[in-house]
């Protein structure tokens, strides 16, 4: 592209009006632009008027609704992903946040009970993968709600109840003669979403439980 065109483009939309000028698919640059936007703390408004600045620019017409919808869904994810590192709470589910599940494991390796692997354990429920137009984050949101209040119902008691990436659900549980029926009872409730549901042990040191929890958050 022409050097005067680079210097008009708004901030980070240079891979966008290199797709635009290629004529090649933008919805990795949408989605990529829009995530560096959010981080930049640049608002959504400013991020659609970027695009729309971009496209008349390079093609002098409108941007599409598709790339448009990719622009704001990353921004959107994005800027969530902000808020729960923020919060103890994430903000769509209402679920303990990554960083909250990490504080309380390692908590309990830090309590005078050294013995955590043999006395807690993790409860894993995981929904099955979404396609097409129910992966936004509000739909993905939805489905981990609802194996959130699932598992609040059938663990009541538990110190921890949290979201792990897109579509994971962990209660951290007390092992105790009642877990079996429990995790029975859940896997029953949990059936009309097709969920899966497995105790995860926790292993014996606090360093290895982060590992293990950084390693059920990747889809």
């Amino acid at each position: 592209m022409p050097e005067w065109i680079t210097r008009e483009l708004p901030p980070r939309f240079l891979a966008v009006a290199e797709a635009f000028a290629a004529q090649t698919p933008l919805s990795g640059a949408c989605e990529e632009t829009g995530r560096a936007l959010a981080r930049d703390g640049i608002s959504l408004g400013e991020a659609l008027d970027g695009l729309r600045a971009t496209a008349h620019l390079i093609t002098g017409e409108e941007p599409r609704f598709e790339d448009l919808r990719v622009l704001s869904e990353a921004w959107s994810e994005a800027t969530l992903s902000y808020l729960s590192q923020l919060s103890c709470t994430d903000p769509l589910t209402g679920l303990s946040t990554l960083a909250h599940l990490r504080t309380a494991v390692a908590d309990l390796y830090r309590s005078a009970d050294a013995n955590v692997e043999n006395t807690q354990t993790l409860v894993v429920v995981e929904a099955p993968q979404l396609h097409g137009g129910d992966q936004t984050p509000i739909a993905r949101a939805m489905v981990t709600m609802r194996l959130g209040e699932s598992a609040r119902t059938v663990f009541a008691q538990a110190h921890t109840i949290g979201a792990l990436g897109a579509r994971r659900v962990v209660v951290l549980a007390e092992r105790d003669d009642r877990l079996a029926r429990r995790v029975t009872l859940l896997r029953t409730m949990v059936a009309a979403d097709r969920a899966r549901v497995w105790i995860e042990g926790l292993p014996d040191t606090d360093f290895a439980a982060t590992l293990l929890l950084d390693d059920l958050t990747r889809d």
